[in-house]
């Protein structure tokens, strides 16, 4: 604030001189005020992912981080095309890439690589598995590791090694999930066992290092200065560290260790007649000791942000708790991965140790003690509390200590809670579940086509799977699954059922097959309108409400059984442990020339799948088969004879509409009446009109010939017939 002032004043004064003066002397009043401004050290990045820029700087990674890499070797995009479609159907070729690559991590050894996101996604799970396609192998970086293969084949005998270099590579990594483009990757490496070693840390700046401070909860650091002096300020800032230097050897050891059994009491001070020894500290006239006090208005520390592994390594801040401290407060960037609890325990004690390190005090002795040296805790004769010796420097007649406050941290450990996040989705890939079946036909697209799908479902619900059709022993391509279908088995039998109404009360159970697969809701209105369908078996019913019984296992209340004609099925029940699929949208339509495929007519290849699933087609041709009459009505007349009656129904007509015919749907109608089995049956008569008259000579004779036979009735569709309805028994 002075600094504007004077500035401003000494330019309406004195022009760009007095403006100049101003400042000067407004910087010196705003110093003596807010104290001198900090130096701004490494910061927290935002879990930066991968590059590729020449000269970039390769970090050393100790303990565990999450960091990005540098993109080192790549190959061209490679283009794949699948064409789908067939007999009936348009041709569609889709396009997808893959690509190949190798990502430098760390210029120092590494043990592990353990999760990898893409676009922030799981791209590689705690196990090892990849959620897309593509294999995946890394190098922990010794000096004595051999090419990659892949590498070696595209480059020849000068394929690099990179020899000290940990790297990943990604060898046909499919790109689809992520806009056909090389995404950004961040990996938890995992450099060291256990928390971060410090003389690891400090080791390239001395030939020998002594390192016995133990950094408590620092569980990883990444270095990317190149310069362990800055690192080791860095650790400083909430692990106060001592250093003392002899020749070569760097000796360093942890003040949070100090005790104040182990205080060593100064010897009195040394006072000389001559003040401002040799250049040294202003004692103040002869005198031999001089103590100093930050001005209060200075920062104090106010939190830490750091890399929480509790939040898959996202930055975090811990705040202090209690009074708000006088002055302006700061957070301290700590670019480390530590859990909540320990930096919040660190940043109290940072804030506490930076208040009692507003007391300085510079001590002149005459007596030489080998103990007393940077790093120790000392008392000061006729002063109260404890003090560590940060510094020490011989003088002509003394030797001169510079001392600090020391604050003992705190046995409470406060409490704090690292925040939530919803954690990703990292089951272990599971084989493919694959069923292939016809369906009644819908009213949609061409009568004279077969309707043929598939429902598959991948691991966990998760990726997408190929489709092959099945041709003797070789695959052909006819595209990938579109999404997760709802599967799973009955755990019960279903009774059977007349298929007549709703019936309310009338329940199936049944396990799904993934634990986190939900069955929606639906009114009386949605079904009638379609809702929640699913084949079970050759059954096609609806469900009204859908009840979690836990584990996967559900029960459905409320039925609407043999829906689109597969009444027949409705009426023979089901046996547990038949498949159960729903049928919306993720279904995949296939060929109808698979139809006439003998044994398995598709396959499907997902990512826990060491060999193809294979499957046939159930009720291959059941949407070209016409639906059973109904209705059946039997008059007997006076004179003896008989009349038959029924009334028709269409594929594709799933309601009945009042006042409305339903449409014929087949070339012509037409209907078969038998007698005795259908199959080989004893009689039969053809008619092209939902009725049947015998006289009463034919109905005599039948009867006598025929006595306990029952007489059916088939519609006869233009490429099959429909089940038999029993019309009466003889």
């Amino acid at each position: 604030m002075a600094t504007l002032l004077l500035t401003a004043a000494g330019t309406l004064v004195g022009g760009p001189l007095g403006g100049a003066i101003g400042a000067l002397a407004g910087r010196r009043i705003d110093g003596a005020i807010f104290g001198s401004p900090s130096r701004d050290g490494p910061r927290l990045k935002e879990l930066d992912a991968t590059t590729s820029s020449y000269g970039s700087a390769l970090p050393r990674h100790h303990g565990v981080s999450r960091c990005g890499g540098t993109i080192i070797w790549a190959t061209d995009l490679v283009e794949n095309s699948e064409s789908s479609g067939g007999k009936g159907r348009p041709s569609t070729t889709t396009y997808s890439y893959t690509v190949s690559f190798a990502v430098a991590l760390s210029s120092r050894p590494i043990e592990s690589i353990g999760r990898i996101w893409a676009d922030g996604n799981l791209l590689r799970g705690a196990g090892g598995d990849l959620k897309t396609g593509g294999a995946f192998r890394f190098y922990r970086g010794h000096a004595d590791q051999d090419p990659d293969p892949l590498i070696a084949s595209a480059e020849g005998p000068s394929a690099p090694a990179f020899r000290g270099l940990a790297y990943a590579v990604f060898e046909d990594l499919q790109l689809g999930d992520f806009g056909n483009r090389i995404p950004a990757l961040t990996f938890e490496i995992v450099a060291d066992s256990g928390n971060v070693q410090l003389a690891a840390l400090a080791r390239p700046s001395a030939t020998t290092v002594l390192a016995d401070a133990e950094l408590a909860g620092l569980q990883g650091y990444t270095a990317e200065s190149g310069s362990a002096a800055q690192d080791l300020a860095t650790i400083g800032q909430l692990y106060p560290l001592a250093f003392d230097v002899s020749g070569s050897t760097l000796e360093i050891s942890s003040i949070a260790d100090l005790d104040a059994q182990t205080a060593s009491g100064l010897p009195p001070e040394r006072v000389v007649a001559r003040d401002n020894e040799n250049g040294g500290q202003d004692y103040g006239q002869r005198a031999g000791l001089a103590m100093h006090r930050a001005n209060a208005a200075r920062p104090t520390i106010g939190g830490v942000r750091h890399y929480d592994p509790a939040r898959d390594y996202q930055p975090g801040i811990q705040r202090l708790d209690g009074r708000a401290a006088a002055g302006r407060a700061e957070i301290i960037e700590f670019p480390a991965t530590l859990a909540a609890g320990r930096a919040k325990a660190l940043a109290v004690q940072a804030a506490r140790s930076s208040t009692a390190a507003r007391e300085t005090v510079a001590w002149r002795m005459a007596e030489i003690d080998p103990a007393i040296r940077p790093g120790r805790l000392v008392t000061l004769p006729g002063q109260p509390g404890h003090y560590r010796v940060t510094g020490w420097e011989w003088r002509e007649r003394s030797v001169e200590l510079e001392l600090l406050r020391h604050s003992f941290p705190s046995a409470l450990a406060p409490a704090t809670d690292p925040g939530r996040i919803a954690p990703p989705d990292d089951r272990l890939a599971g084989p493919t579940r694959l069923a292939a079946f016809g369906l009644p036909w819908d009213g949609n697209g061409s009568a004279g086509t077969a309707q043929l799908f598939a429902a598959v479902t991948t691991s966990a619900g998760r990726g997408r799977a190929s489709l092959y059709s099945v041709t003797g022993n070789s695959l052909e391509s006819i595209g990938s699954s579109r999404g997760a279908p709802v599967q799973g088995t009955l755990t019960a039998p279903l009774e059977p059922s007349k298929a007549v109404r709703f019936e309310p009360h009338a329940a199936l159970e049944l396990a799904l097959a993934g634990p986190d697969d939900h069955l929606p809701l639906a009114s009386l209105e949605a079904i009638a309108n379609g809702a929640n369908r699913m084949l079970v078996g050759t059954e096609v019913l609806q469900f009204a409400m859908p009840v979690p019984l836990g584990g996967g296992n559900w029960r459905l209340e409320g039925l609407l059984r043999g829906r689109g004609g597969t009444e027949g099925a409705a009426m023979a029940g089901h046996e547990a442990g038949v498949v159960a699929v729903m049928l919306n949208d993720r279904l995949v339509s296939l060929d109808p020339a698979l139809a006439g495929n003998p044994g398995p007519a598709i396959a499907a290849t997902g990512l826990g799948d060491d060999e193809p699933v294979q499957a046939v087609i159930a009720n291959a041709g059941l949407s070209l088969k016409p639906l059973t009459p109904v209705h059946a009505a039997t008059l007997r007349q006076s004179d003896g004879s008989l009349t038959l009656c029924w009334t028709r129904r269409a594929r594709g007509s799933w309601s009945w509409r009042s006042g409305v015919d339903v449409p014929l749907v087949e070339e012509s109608e037409s209907y078969l009446v038998g007698i005795g089995p259908v199959s080989a049956p004893l009689v039969t008569w053809g008619t092209s009109t939902p009725r049947l008259e015998l006289t009463a000579d034919t109905v005599a004779s039948l009867v006598s010939d025929h006595s306990g036979e029952t007489i059916w009735i088939c519609q006869q569709g233009t490429f099959a017939m429909s089940d038999p309805l029993a019309l009466l028994t003889l």
